[in-house]
């Protein structure tokens, strides 16, 4: 399954989440390219977003596995730029 590139979008509600979500996202990190956390105490949450290069199998079950997280919200969007346009 070729390669695309995805941005996945999460809200973290509440800080006891975050140890799981690292967990899972460390076992991804050969397909993470940029990580980029940004805390926003006046409410309460954490905002993430993280760009991969996977087949889509592998950021589907990302996915699934961070949506799974009690206080955890997430929404994936994919390129829709051509795996072999890169060639």
């Amino acid at each position: 399954m070729e390669p695309r590139i995805a941005l996945i979008g999460i809200i973290v509600e509440n800080k006891e989440s975050a140890k799981k979500l690292n967990d899972i996202l460390h076992d991804y990190g050969d397909y993470i390219v940029g990580r980029m956390g940004i805390p926003y105490p006046k409410r309460n949450i954490s905002v993430i977003s993280i760009v991969m290069d996977a087949p889509n199998d592998i950021v589907s079950a990302l996915s699934g596995k961070l949506g799974m997280i009690p206080n955890v919200n997430i929404k994936t969007v994919y390129s829709k730029l051509s795996p072999s346009a890169d060639k």
